[in-house]
């Protein structure tokens, strides 16, 4: 199976590209900032690397030639500027589409959100609602998938818990969000590549949008604890209200090259991120997640990513 992956040096997409390729598949990465870094990375055996814009259609054309499938994983938690959301969810989707319809590619996966939907507040929600329906009208072959936090090497949720704890030595003083935390159901990165190339191959999954909850329903101030406990870092969670965040999450996107949190993480974080929209399918039980968010998943998810 040869498969081209829309943001393949991304946290998903390096996952994803390196299982395929450990499989025996062929795996075609797609990705804008390839070219800026380690050259190394195209010495990778069963594998082209292709940096691009996802608004070139002749690229995308050539890069999806002789390809079975399209995972489309490209996507952003952040604005750098105002529409990026739009960009790059929406109209990127609208050039992968025409560009796998020309090259006669049968299926496409696309990744979503688990809390996506038409009628949201949220500019970051609305903009993976309407590449959902992109998908659905595309007249492809589709799987959607709509998770909600993924976690493992090289993600943003370890890292940024991570990040946090480090910036004191000693005790380390987290703030949770909200008085009132809504809980959320992590996913192990693992069991969502597993999930992905079961969607590529699996006709269970044609034409469907399902949603992908992990094993177990926990706070963030939970998952901290637990990041904590591995770090051997005492930790102080300390309430602190949504408006708050939002606050710092705005100064930080603005100040900071990597902010420490996304204004649309919390969002998230304050809806809750572990119940399915009413309109979601469920996935079969053997496709399930089963990986817990515990010591070992922990522990492996905060080493470094390796390399793609």
């Amino acid at each position: 199976m040869i498969v081209a992956i829309t943001g393949g040096t991304g946290f998903l997409g390096a996952h994803l590209a390196r299982t395929l390729v450990a499989n025996g598949q062929y795996a075609k990465v797609l990705a804008r900032g390839i070219n800026n870094r380690d050259p190394e990375i195209r010495k990778t055996p069963n594998a082209a690397f292709t940096p691009i814009q996802y608004t070139d259609d002749k690229k995308l054309y050539a890069a999806f030639q002789g390809c079975d499938a399209v995972a489309h994983l490209v996507g952003i938690n952040r604005e750098s500027q105002s529409g990026d959301f739009h960009r790059i969810h929406v109209e990127a989707t609208k050039h992968v589409i025409n560009a796998a319809l020309r090259a006669g590619v049968k299926k496409i996966l696309y990744v979503s959100y688990l809390r996506a939907r038409p009628r949201a507040f949220s500019a970051y929600y609305k903009s993976k609602w309407e590449a959902e329906e992109l998908i659905r009208n595309s007249g492809l072959d589709y799987t959607i998938l709509k998770p909600g936090i993924i976690y493992g090497s090289g993600d943003s949720m370890l890292t940024s818990i991570k990040r946090t704890l480090d910036i004191v030595p000693g005790v380390a003083v987290f703030p949770s969000v909200g008085l009132l935390e809504k809980k959320m159901s992590p996913i192990a990165v693992e069991d969502m590549v597993r999930i992905i190339i079961a969607s590529l191959t699996d006709g269970r999954l044609s034409k469907q949008t399902c949603a992908v909850v992990g094993p177990e329903e926990i706070t963030l101030s939970k998952a901290v604890k637990r990041v904590a406990k591995v770090m051997k870092k005492p930790v102080l969670i300390l309430p602190v209200p949504a408006l708050a965040h939002y606050v710092v999450a705005a100064a930080s996107e603005k100040s900071m090259r990597n902010p420490l949190t996304a204004f649309a993480q919390i969002r998230m974080l304050s809806e809750g991120i572990s119940q399915p929209l009413a309109d979601s399918e469920m996935l079969p039980s053997d496709l399930v997640p089963h990986k817990e968010f515990n010591e070992e998943t922990i522990r492996a998810g905060l080493k470094e990513p390796g390399q793609i």
